[in-house]
């Protein structure tokens, strides 16, 4: 930001507190593919104030307002969340929608928070801590929360609100079908955060200091949030499963102690498999806000790719497949007989590496990152040109041989159970072409273990 909204914060500030408020140190944070969010300081006569805010309309979350109702609530039943300052609609020259809040110390990025050892003892007991928070947020009174709105029916929200470009991957069909016939009874309505994953939670030393990120915020199934926390996805590269930090028991135990009440094991399946393949549809929404020309972003060009993992966890899921001992080597060779070298895939590689290396040394905040997420797309196309012809050629004849002309039709046949009696042909399809995509769009995942 300019020091136009730096003073716009200034000017707002100073009508909430009622005293002269200046701004300093603004700055836009890295991450998050919807709203934008920046740091400030806030300096008055009474000292200086670390501040978050929380701006613009977004894309598919909840109003801003709304996630203000929701912390509100959610701090009322005992959940700890940063104090809000300020909640707006355009005034004072700030975002249409806004949402000021303290600053709470501490780190949410996964990889220190399962790696550093100045976070050991706070993993030690992470799993229990959050399963026993998810219980008391879920015990808020919804009396009052009038504009926070209401899922509906789990699979439904699913289908309406991810699948209207079409059929899903195969891998996701396989996944949207077993829920449909596995489905638990119902629990709830509770108030659901809908992303309580390790990324959205601050956590210091001594645990867990605050849960943000409320953009998913709804009423719906208790199970929806302790599933979400459980999906592969969101341990990243962790082989325990509640969060990267603990186990299910540990999670359910914390939960129970709480609410005096147990989800079972069969519930926490469903609803861990339901956020696999929610995530998977939703990396596909996501990617589409690029290719329609309506976000263009690299973050969510490159990430449209990412459902192949989501598909491949699910084969894990349901038993269809097993991870690799280790990750294929990187490809070799590429046809140089017209183009002679460096050929195209050594072209890419050179590309990546100079934003790996040079350009995200040389910078900073969400142009390092989006060097490093840039530099991932390189190497995709960079093992698409190595491998994508034979990818290619093995899908032709495999969807011929069961008589579908595409991934398309080969998705709409699992779903209506028109092919069920070559039922494990179409596993060995699914199986293969899931596999094929994960060895360019990030063969290190064929490799990461499932729990």
């Amino acid at each position: 930001m300019t020091a136009g909204p730096a003073s716009a914060l200034a000017r707002r500030l100073t009508r909430v507190s009622g005293r002269p408020v200046a701004v300093e140190d603004l700055t836009r944070l890295t991450g998050g593919a919807n709203r934008e969010t920046w740091a400030l300081t806030a300096v008055d006569a009474s000292g200086r104030r670390g501040l978050v805010l929380r701006g613009g309309a977004g894309t598919g979350g909840a109003p801003l307002a709304v996630e203000a109702e929701a912390i509100t609530a959610a701090a009322r039943a005992g959940v700890p969340v940063p104090e809000l300052v300020d909640v707006g609609s355009g005034e004072d020259g700030l975002p249409a929608e806004h949402l000021l809040m303290g600053r709470v110390d501490g780190e949410t990025i996964p990889r220190r928070l399962l790696r550093d050892e100045a976070f050991a003892a706070a993993r030690a007991g992470l799993a229990r801590e959050l399963g026993a928070v998810l219980a008391r947020l879920h015990a808020a009174p919804l009396d009052g929360l009038t504009a926070v709105p209401a899922a509906g029916d789990p699979l439904e929200r699913l289908t309406t609100t991810f699948l209207t470009g079409g059929p899903p991957p195969p891998g996701l069909a396989l996944g949207l079908r077993w829920l449909a016939e596995h489905r638990p009874p119902a629990r709830g309505p509770v108030l659901v955060h809908g992303d309580f994953r390790l990324g959205n939670l601050m956590i210091g030393p001594d645990g867990l200091r605050a849960v943000l990120d409320w953009e998913l915020v709804h009423r719906g199934d208790p199970l929806e949030d302790l599933g979400w926390c459980c999906a592969k996805v969101w341990r990243f590269g962790s082989p325990l499963p509640a969060a990267g930090v603990g186990t299910r028991e540990e999670l359910l135990d914390g939960y129970a102690a709480v609410a005096g009440w147990r989800p079972t094991a069969a519930e926490l399946h469903w609803w861990e498999l339901y956020g696999t393949v929610q995530w998977g549809l939703m990396t596909r929404a996501m990617t589409e806000r690029h290719l329609s020309g309506a976000e263009p972003s690299v973050e969510l060009a490159a990430i449209g790719r990412r459902a192949a993992e989501q598909e491949f966890d699910v084969l894990l899921a349901l038993g269809l497949d097993r991870p690799d001992d280790a990750a294929p080597e990187d490809p070799a060779g590429d046809d140089e007989l017209l183009f002679g070298r460096p050929t195209a895939a050594e072209l890419a590689a050179a590309v990546g590496d100079f934003l790996a290396g040079e350009v995200r040394a040389a910078t900073g905040g969400r142009t390092s990152f989006h060097a490093q997420v840039a530099a991932n797309v390189v190497a995709t196309v960079h093992r698409e040109l190595l491998l994508g012809d034979g990818a290619r050629a093995r899908r032709r004849a495999r969807l011929a041989g069961l008589g579908v002309a595409d991934d398309a039709e080969l998705s709409a046949a699992i779903t209506e159970g028109t092919l069920d009696d070559r039922w494990e042909a179409v596993v060995d399809a699914v199986r293969e072409g899931v596999r094929d995509r994960l060895r360019v769009a990030n063969p290190r995942h064929l490799a990461v273990p499932d729990a």
